[in-house]
């Protein structure tokens, strides 16, 4: 390692001089503590440094070391069901080794336990022609989730030597007869966390991502290997929408980053999912879950590299061949420790003072999400999913972070501080959210249900659009003013916000929604709407109708309480609503063929 010595110390930043022989990215150990940091700037031979770890105490003419080395993840066997900080440190392992609640400056600890011996076993023989990406051997990591020992990256040539058993990380588990000799390889690689990984192809993501909230899989749809912006106010339920979508959606694994978030966030986090099963497999949360903890109170830097360290772990279980969901809480956080180093740097400010470099920069990160074909002779095809919670200051989406982010990302679901304040949650707005992957879902959801989704799926937002612009109406002249065709309209609409779109994450039935159950309810309110227009044009009146439908309309509302294993009883309820409509037709003298 060489050395330079410590000039100037603002914070998080540290400068150093007698640096020439360093590159940018180089990680460094800073001061006579050996604090982790990296080289963001060099000028001549004085480096910036941005240190994860607290800095006071550190002063000019300390010491600091460059090990030549990028910012890198530990990749192997051991890290399901972990929880690391920004910078991968285990944080079980880092309380039990310095015995405090705390992050204790000055303590490395390797990310993955060199001890534990895993059962490998073998996919390739001894003679076998491989290339990077390929699978030579398999590890029950957990009980869900195989992980995939794949050959590293620029390493290519027939094997010489595998065979099954137990290894610890550091054991010679396979070799490899390359053009430049023979390479002993482990299960550990590592990998640069600001440099994506290979893929062979991106393909087009059409396929839907099912997180069981109804708002988001009926209108605004999220499709494996896409990527979503969730911005709202405080209280408007980001942290619960991105909790929901990383309990209940169909992928292999989720990565959840709590980037500058509160420390009781992730505690409800690490108290819930041990216990919620899995609808998929039936096993707890955890044993398909890694955890990036980088609270508020946790040193700023590190929030800034929290981010990739999340995606650049999803990345490498996507090359395995697995669907991978993304969680980053806050990016809105993320980016502010991008502007408190570029202030530290006095780089030339952009909108707000964020660097005139956070459009790029977030760009970066969400084109990192996507779906393709994995690097190596097999072909496998995996996806990241990337879904950002950005927390615009006031709830102003006009603000440099969201403007970014929607500029890259294809989905926009708009929390709403005023429905979350009427307690309808999930707060998505339906007239100003978006999602440009609706007309592939709709293809797929037409296929995959065999009826005409897409189609009802428009139809619900017409309904939905045109209760906003009778709401205007409603406000000037009042609800008399309207015709019955358009108060008919309200109920509808009512039904469709309130029985359909608002959804319980804290009950137990109501929290998670099937398609086939998502079909049968919204289905049912359309059954209704079309069976009521009906009447009206067979000669009853919108009175008549509303009153002696009360009893039924609270059973369509109660649908969304009926569980799963149930769902036909929804399918009962439209024979009902026919029935009960068809008789006030009847008694108001009319008859159906009339």
């Amino acid at each position: 390692m060489k050395k330079g010595t410590i000039i100037k110390v603002s914070g998080p930043l540290v400068m150093a001089k007698g640096m020439e022989h360093a590159n940018i990215q180089d990680l460094c150990y800073v001061g006579d503590m050996r604090l982790v940091g990296e080289i963001i700037e060099m000028r001549h031979d004085v480096a910036s440094i941005q240190v994860y770890e607290e800095t006071s105490g550190v002063g000019p003419g300390e010491p600091v070391e460059t090990t030549g080395e990028a910012l890198s993840v530990e990749l192997g066997p051991g890290i399901v069901s972990q929880m690391f900080d920004g910078i991968q440190r285990p944080l079980d392992t880092f309380k039990a080794k310095t015995n405090s609640n705390f992050l204790v400056r000055g303590v490395n600890i390797e990310a993955l336990d060199r001890e534990a011996k895993w059962a490998f076993k073998a996919t390739k023989n001894v003679g076998d022609i491989v290339e990077p990406g390929d699978i030579v051997g398999t590890v029950q990591e957990t009980k869900v989730i195989e992980h995939r020992v794949m050959v590293p990256h620029g390493v290519k040539g027939k094997l010489t030597a595998i065979e099954s058993g137990d290894y610890s990380l550091e054991d010679v588990v396979y070799k490899i007869e390359t053009d430049n000799g023979e390479k002993e390889l482990t299960m550990l690689q590592r990998w640069p966390v600001r440099r994506g990984r290979p893929f062979k192809k991106k393909l087009n993501p059409d396929k839907p991502m099912l997180t069981g909230q109804r708002v988001i899989d009926t209108f605004f749809p999220i499709t494996k290997g896409g990527a979503a912006a969730v911005p709202g106010p405080f209280g408007a339920g980001k942290t619960v929408v991105q909790h929901q979508i990383a309990k209940f959606s169909d992928v292999d694994l989720v990565v959840y980053v709590g980037c500058g978030e509160r420390g009781n966030e992730m505690t409800d986090v690490l108290n819930e999912f041990p216990e919620l099963v899995d609808p998929n497999t039936g096993e707890s949360l955890m044993e398909r879950t890694i955890l990036i903890a980088n609270t508020s109170n946790m040193p700023v830097a590190a929030r800034e590299a929290s981010i990739y360290t999340g995606i650049t772990i999803a990345e490498y279980f996507r090359d395995m061949g697995y669907s991978v969901a993304i969680m980053a809480d806050s990016t809105s956080r993320w980016a502010e420790a991008l502007r408190e180093m570029s202030g530290r740097l006095e780089e030339m400010p952009g909108d707000e003072g964020y660097p005139a470099y956070l459009g790029s920069r977030i760009a970066e990160y969400y084109e990192r999400a996507g779906r393709i074909l994995t690097v190596g002779s097999e072909e496998r095809e995996g996806s990241i999913t990337a879904i950002g919670a950005v927390s615009p200051p006031g709830g102003d989406t006009s603000e440099p972070v969201t403007q970014n982010t929607l500029r890259v990302v294809k989905i926009f679901w708009a929390l709403d501080s005023s429905l979350a304040q009427k307690r309808h949650f999930p707060s998505v707005n339906w007239l100003t959210s978006y999602s440009l992957y609706l007309n592939d879902v709709g293809k797929f959801m037409d296929q995959d249900l065999e009826v005409n989704w897409a189609e009802m799926v428009q139809h619900s937002m017409n309904i939905l659009q045109e209760e906003s612009e009778l709401q205007e109406i409603v406000r000037l002249v009042g609800i008399e003013s309207l015709s019955e065709k358009d108060r008919l309209t309200m109920v509808i609409a009512q039904q469709l916000r309130e029985d359909y779109l608002q959804q319980n994450a804290f009950d137990e039935v109501d929290t998670f929604t099937s398609r086939k159950k998502q079909l049968y309810m919204l289905d049912l309110i359309l059954s209704f709407e079309h069976e009521a227009r009906e009447a009206m044009r067979l000669g009853a009146y919108y009175k008549e109708i509303v009153d002696g439908t009360v009893a039924l309309r609270d059973k369509i509302a109660r649908a969304k309480f009926i569980s799963e294993d149930n769902v036909e009883q929804i399918r009962a309820l439209k024979d009902e609503t026919k029935e009960t409509i068809y008789n006030i037709v009847a008694e108001g003298g009319m008859t159906q063929n009339a």
